[in-house]
């Protein structure tokens, strides 16, 4: 079975490069120069670069080429995803596809596998999520990955399919889960970030990701998933990774916000949109996102670090 990734950022290119040593893959980037650059030196120097391409990873620009391919990983940045989807919608219906962005849609608040839903309902929609970063997928390096399906049965023909010699894939039929998962996690990392940027201590950090995590499972209950998938990788693994490493970019748009410093805008931070998203939802059904509350208004601007630490370790005293 040839599988097709769409997208060839980090991510995209890390999970081609890893799948490719098992079976064959097409790696697609929409820049024709890209993708003639990928062909010619035979690794993403724009990337990714210092990982070769297995000899089985065949780079594409026509989308037509897929047209055999029944599993499809779309390696598109969230805020992107609908419009893509809808642009492609024929070639894209009837496969299988699976989410590899994590957040949730400004608009709508929802996550990728609603969008792929909605937009395309003849495809069967899935995601794939979890604690990882690119090179350390590329390089061969151990790491373990959800794939949330609805389809049970489809679920573990994916499992099979993805899972290669370093990245172990579990499996589960709580999509919503997942989807929180991935997307909650940058939202904390960001605040993360801004306490360590601010000199606030690792104390600080570990008091952020504990309550993160409990408006992560808030939210996840209030809109219908299992709780306990934000234990697993989708979750708590993909929290610890995110709010401890200067590899996330969640994690140092925080660090400059919390340093008074500048962030390069032409830098794709899920985090960002996502807390402005989740900012929204809260508000609109009366949900308790503190942490979240405060990422937003420090993204935009409405409060300085000061004032955010004040507002957090101001509220009332209670249970936990």
């Amino acid at each position: 079975m040839t599988l097709a990734i769409l997208g060839a950022g980090a991510f995209g290119t890390a999970l081609a490069i890893s799948i490719s040593h098992d079976r064959p893959v097409q790696l697609w980037a929409r820049d024709a120069d890209q993708v003639a650059d990928m062909k010619a030196a035979r690794e993403n120097t724009l990337r990714l670069p210092g990982c070769p391409f297995p000899d089985d990873l065949r780079v594409i620009g026509d989308l037509g080429d897929i047209s055999g391919s029944e599993t499809v990983l779309l390696a598109i940045p969230m805020q992107k995803l609908r419009d893509f989807l809808t642009r492609h919608h024929d070639i894209l219906s009837g496969k299988t596809l699976v989410a590899c962005c994590k957040g949730m849609e400004l608009g709508t608040g929802v996550g990728p596998v609603s969008v792929i839903r909605d937009v395309i309902p003849g495809a069967e929609a899935a995601i794939l999520t979890g604690p990882s970063f690119a090179a350390d997928i590329a390089r061969g390096l151990p790491t373990a990955l959800t794939l949330a399906c609805g389809d049970d049965e489809r679920g573990a023909i994916l499992q099979h399919d993805l899972s290669t010699a370093n990245l172990r894939i579990y499996r589960t039929t709580d999509t919503i889960g997942a989807e929180l998962g991935g997307a909650l996690k940058n939202v904390i990392a960001i605040a993360c970030g801004a306490v360590m940027g601010a000199g606030l201590g690792e104390s600080a950090r570990a008091a952020l990701m504990t309550r993160g995590y409990a408006e992560m499972q808030r939210l996840a209950e209030y809109l219908g998933a299992d709780p306990t998938t934000l234990a697993g990788l989708s979750g708590f693994g993909d929290l610890t990774l995110t709010c401890t490493s200067e590899q996330s970019r969640n994690y140092r748009l925080g660090r400059s916000l919390g340093e008074g410093n500048s962030f390069d805008a032409k830098t794709t931070v899920e985090g960002a949109a996502t807390a402005q998203a989740v900012h929204d939802m809260a508000q609109d059904h009366g949900l308790d996102m503190p942490i979240t509350s405060v990422v937003a208004a420090l993204l935009e601007n409405r409060l300085d670090m000061k004032t955010a630490m004040k507002r957090l370790l101001s509220r009332p005293l209670k249970e936990e």
